[in-house]
């Protein structure tokens, strides 16, 4: 392209942020990438030291890991500081549970498989970002997946039930 005089195209680069380090220093890769996609399957398996195959660890391979959320939570504030997107990838993003307080976190971007998108947008429709942001501050103090997914399934009920 230079030989031809044309300027090459501006592409994005973003960073996968799967594993717990990538997650505690993404203030600083927020300077060098244009967005952040977080791995969740990835993630929650390093934050929980728990194999997300093994159906003995299960309960602690849960997505709504508080210490999961937390580290979530983070990666979008040190992002968002940067003026850079975030995305979610993974189970996550397509867990009804998940949904509220995702966006309440707010991520940016949902990617999920696409049979799972048209339910998901029209739970989006339902969602307040007030109330999302709300939830998502209660359940970033829980201690537990399972306290976590009560409290979303509460608001759930609250608003839709």
């Amino acid at each position: 392209m230079a030989a031809e005089g044309l300027s090459p195209p501006r592409i994005p680069v973003g960073i996968m942020i799967e594993v717990p380090a990538a997650a505690l220093m993404a203030h600083l890769f927020a300077q060098e990438v244009d967005f952040f996609s977080l791995g969740t399957n990835d993630l929650t398996q390093y934050v929980m030291a728990a194999d997300r195959d093994s159906s003995a660890l299960l309960s602690l391979a849960d997505g709504l890991q508080p210490a999961l959320l937390r580290l979530i939570d983070s990666v979008v504030q040190a992002a968002h500081r940067a003026s850079k997107e975030v995305a979610i990838c993974g189970e996550l993003a397509a867990d009804p549970a998940a949904l509220a307080i995702l966006i309440g976190l707010g991520l940016d971007e949902l990617s999920m498989d696409a049979t799972a998108i048209p339910a998901t947008k029209e739970r989006i429709h339902r969602i307040s970002w007030a109330d999302a942001r709300r939830l998502a501050e209660e359940c970033l103090s829980l201690t537990s997946a399972t306290e976590v997914r009560a409290r979303a399934q509460g608001e759930t009920t609250e608003k839709h039930g």
